[in-house]
Formats: C-alpha cells, structure tokens, sequence
C-alpha cells in the first residue's frame, strides 16, 4: 500500500475518532501527556523529546497501567535507522527458585501476582535518560517539568482509567502503601474527581535534577531498598544500582512489501514476527476484510506464534533455541500448513531448531518534521502492578517478577524452562512498541509507521491485525484501529468484541472456536495509538489515530 493511501478509503466502523494530520504529531492515552509532548515540540524539541516528556506524565495520569516504578522498550527512527531500547529490569540477586519454595512451597509455579516478591527493578526511568541522551535536544530537567506540575496540582481522573481503578480497590487495597497514594479517601477517585500525586512530583523533581541518579543510585533507591526490607522482600540498593538499560538490534519480518519491526527477546513481540509469517502463505486480501475465514486464519497463525513463543522465548542467554531458528522462513512455512481453514485447533509447539531443517501498559508514539519517529511502550505489567507503593516518592511498583516460571511449571514437560527465575535475569516480557518501513523508491529503507497496541498477550496480535487490515485489505489508519477485535487465549477459546458482527462470531463458533464475547475492551482488547508518515514530514507530514477504547488523544501542529 502506498503511504498516503491509507488515508483515503472511508471508516466503515462506527467512530468517535477522527484521524490527525500534521507535520509534528504525539498520540497518547490520555489528553495532557499528548498535550506535554506537543509542547516540548512546539519548544524546539524533536519526537523524542516529546515522548519522554509524554511518558513521564502518564505516570501520573494513568497510574493504573504505568508509573514510576514501570518498564519500558522504545523503536526510535533517527538518522535513517531504526534503534531498539530495552529499559526492563532484572531479577534481585537473591532471587533463585528456592527463594520461592521456601517462601511459597514446592508447588508454586510463578512468583506471586502481587506484592514484594513480584518486584523486579523498574528500568522506565533509566530508559528515559537513555533516550535523552542519545537523541533529545531539550534539557532533561525540562521534560519532566509538565509531569512535575500535574502530579502537585492534580487532574481530573477520566472515564476509562476510573473504571479500571475502581475495579482493583478488593484487590489491592491491603498491599503496603497503596491505600495511601490511590485511596485518598478510602476509595478509588470518582470521574471528574480531582487527584493529585505530591509524592510523586517529589521523585520526578529529584529524577529532574539527577537526570536519574537518584533514582537508582540516591536518595529514592535508599528509600525503595528500605521499603522493601520493611515488607519482606528481596531488593537491595546494589540491585537498583547495577541497572541499566540495553541498546539493542530490532528484529523483523518482511509481509505485503513491508517490514514490522520488533524488540528481540526476552519480549513477546516475535510471536507478532513469527505469525506474520506464517500468515503470508494465505491470499488473506481475497477474503473480506471481516469474514469468518480471514478472521479464522489470522486466529490460527497466532495461535501457532504463541505456541512457539510460550515454549521457547526468555532472556536471550537462555534461550534453548535462536531467534533466527523462529523466524526460519522454512521453519514458518512448515507452521503454515498446519492451519486447516475448515476448523479451529489447539496450537503445539514446533521444534524451530531441528538439525534437519538448519541451512503485555501505556503506548504512545510522537514524530516531528526532520522525520524523527518515537514508538514507545511503559507499564506496571498488570493494573497497578505489584500493588506496592513506596510513600515518600510514591513509586509504585510493576510486578514483572510474575513472568518467571518456577520449576513446578515444567511438570509433564509443559512450560518454557528457559525461562525460570535466577539472580539478575530478565523474565519474559509481554510490552512490545513496533515499527512498519518499506523499501525506499531510490534505494535503502523509508520510515512508515510508528504504533503500538497495550494490553498484556493482546499486543502481538493487536499488531496482526491491524496490519493486515492494513496492509491485505487496504483499511484506512482510524478504521484499522476501530475494527473489532479478537485475543486468542488458550487451547480453542477466544474473546471477541461485542461490536463483531453476529455472523462472524456465529461462523468461528462453526468452525469449532470457543467464543465468548467481551464488553470490556481497555484490557481484553487493548488499545493503540499509529503515526502513519505520508511523505516528506516536512511538507506532507503524518497522520495519526488514537484508540477509542481509551481516554486519549491524536495532537498535532
């Protein structure tokens, strides 16, 4: 597809979303961190800029999906290059499978799902400063400046993120430290309410100051080692200090023309990779674009993606297979003909490294008119994540930690062992931004689309299946992102939107899916935010869509 066709064929699914055209764009979750990235643009700052300043703020606006204490992974086009950063954190050095038993017993699978001992190191911070200081033009300090302001003098809670906070209230209301920072008067924030998070500025004007430091060297990881003592938990000072982030190489798939670019292991984000490629081996743009058997196909391809990737994906040191393997043209079109049109199956792991064959959040994106694209994805993992809030820095912490295995996992031969817990290892991860280039008509490779979809094992296949509406079926940007969806889940099951046409639904249940259709869409069916480049970002600019299942917003000058 040429790039500024994606902007003329109509929207055939109902909207309240209009796309955005304009040389400099920032899409995001939440109106004032879109609103802060577009004012670091209209600064004199560039894309990246504006994403930092725009991820700092959603800490604070969206505490439910990120915060202080998050992940997070960047796809940064700069200089006619895609650049790859991996700011996630690893496990504490005391972090070994007999921790767990001895705490949790033989039994126990994972670590917990929540609270101290769910923690990894939070590496968002650091995957700021790094991305300032490679690529940013504006003082560090003034990024945070915006987050700073909205945290002291508050914001009123919006709809979508009241009604994800409300619904942890049982859940989490006990953990150390949460009742304080998220129930201020002993319930969640109504709609409209104001909130404010001073403990919070106060960390985002040390983090300002440091560029950082105190963060995982000063006075906040002092008092983050403490907190975790006090609560029986495993991270020390030297765990914070011995962090940093990783520049890595992106990794890729070629489908329709295009390539998507992804993060490389230990995130999920080669399952979308792997799934594309499987699904290349179909004519999906003969089908209608919403058909039972395009729908059918695109399910089927993910399910045997997930498979792979659940089986053998981790920290690349451990990995028992290569990512190359996984990606073997030859390997996924063995996988392709697998997939029956006629039924639904449960997915089985291959064998990628045959010796026969060798030969899961807050996403935002911002690009500005020197042709500098920012794809950008943060998150505490689950809502809130492990529940626990530092209180004098209100850091609340992500529960990564939940994405290692233990070995009662690997009973009957399931499960993947590379990736069970050990000392200073990253676990599997499910947040992935990706990256759409095509070759360039004179030679080297052009820049088309920065996006991302949130929402835990949603995001690989949210990233499916707007490209193929994308890409097979020639859909417009805001029609791909407001088409009904389906999550694969496990075995036959699968969710679908309630706004999927009866039929459809009617014909996968036909073909032997398990169906169960979802009303809920913030995390069931994720939502995204795309910054399509229609030309020279100088003159044609980009356009942009941000996802109605949110409370965000597409702004642009």
């Amino acid at each position: 597809m040429h790039l500024a066709s994606a902007a003329q064929t109509p929207n055939p699914y109902r909207s309240v979303r209009l796309p955005v055209f304009a040389r400099n764009v920032v899409s995001t979750s939440h109106p004032l961190a879109a609103q802060a990235g577009l004012h670091m643009l209209r600064s004199g700052g560039n894309a990246v800029d504006a994403g930092v300043a725009a991820a700092a703020v959603m800490t604070v606006v969206e505490p439910v999906s990120n915060g202080l204490g998050s992940d997070a992974f960047a796809l940064v086009w700069a200089g006619g290059e895609l650049h790859g950063l991996n700011a996630s954190g690893r496990a504490p050095q005391a972090w070994t499978p007999d921790y767990f038993t001895a705490k949790y017993g033989d039994s126990a699978t994972a670590p917990p799902k929540r609270g101290i001992d769910s923690v990894t190191v939070p590496g968002a911070v650091s995957g700021w400063v790094a991305l300032s200081e490679r690529f940013g033009k504006l003082p560090f300090g003034d990024l945070m400046q915006p987050a700073i302001e909205v945290a002291e003098r508050g914001y009123a809670v919006p709809p979508v993120v009241q009604g994800k906070w409300a619904a942890v209230v049982s859940e989490l209301g006990s953990q150390p430290g949460f009742a304080q920072a998220f129930l201020p008067k002993g319930r969640a924030p109504l709609v409209g309410e104001l909130w404010s998070f001073k403990a919070a500025a106060l960390a985002l004007k040390a983090i300002a100051a440091t560029k950082g430091e105190a963060f995982y060297q000063g006075e906040i990881a002092q008092a983050l080692a403490r907190f975790a003592a006090q609560h029986g938990g495993a991270l020390t000072q030297a765990d914070w200090a011995s962090h940093a982030p990783e520049w890595v190489q992106p990794i890729g798939q070629t489908y329709r023309g295009h390539t998507l670019h992804e993060i490389p292991p230990s995130g999920q984000g080669i399952a979308a990779l792997m799934a594309l490629g499987i699904l290349q081996h179909f004519d999906v743009a003969a089908l209608p674009v919403d058909s039972v058997a395009a729908q059918h196909l695109q399910i089927e391809a993910m399910k045997l993606a997930f498979a792979d990737a659940y089986r053998f994906v981790a920290e690349p040191a451990a990995m028992q297979v290569l990512v190359e393997e996984l990606l073997s043209p030859t390997y996924l079109a063995e996988r392709a003909k697998l997939i029956d049109p006629r039924r639904a199956q449960a997915p089985q792991a291959g064998t990628p490294n045959d010796p026969h064959r060798r030969g899961g959040t807050i996403y935002l994106t911002a690009a500005d008119e020197s042709g500098m694209m920012v794809s950008f994805i943060q998150s505490n993992y689950m809502g809130f994540g492990s529940g626990c809030v530092e209180p004098t820095f209100g850091i609340s912490l992500q529960n990564r930690g939940h994405g290692f295995a233990l070995p009662a996992a690997f009973a009957g031969g399931q499960g993947n062992p590379a990736n069970v817990v050990a000392p200073g290892k990253r676990p599997f991860h499910t947040i992935i931004p990706a990256f759409l280039t095509r070759p360039g008509d004179h030679g080297g490779v052009d820049p088309v689309m920065a996006f991302g979809v949130m929402g835990a094992n949603m995001q690989p296949q949210g990233h499916l299946q707007t490209l193929v509406r994308l890409l097979d079926h020639g859909q417009s940007l805001q029609a791909a992102c407001d088409a009904p969806r389906w999550r694969f889940n496990t075995g036959l099951s699968i969710n679908v939107e309630s706004g999927m046409n009866p039929d459809t639904v009617a014909g996968l249940q036909a073909l032997g899916h398990r169906v169960d259709v979802i009303q809920d869409s913030y995390q069931d069916f994720g939502a995204g935010q795309f910054i399509w480049r229609l030309g020279d970002p100088g003159t044609e600019g980009y356009m942009a869509a941000s996802d109605p299942r949110r409370d965000g917003l597409a702004a642009g000058w």
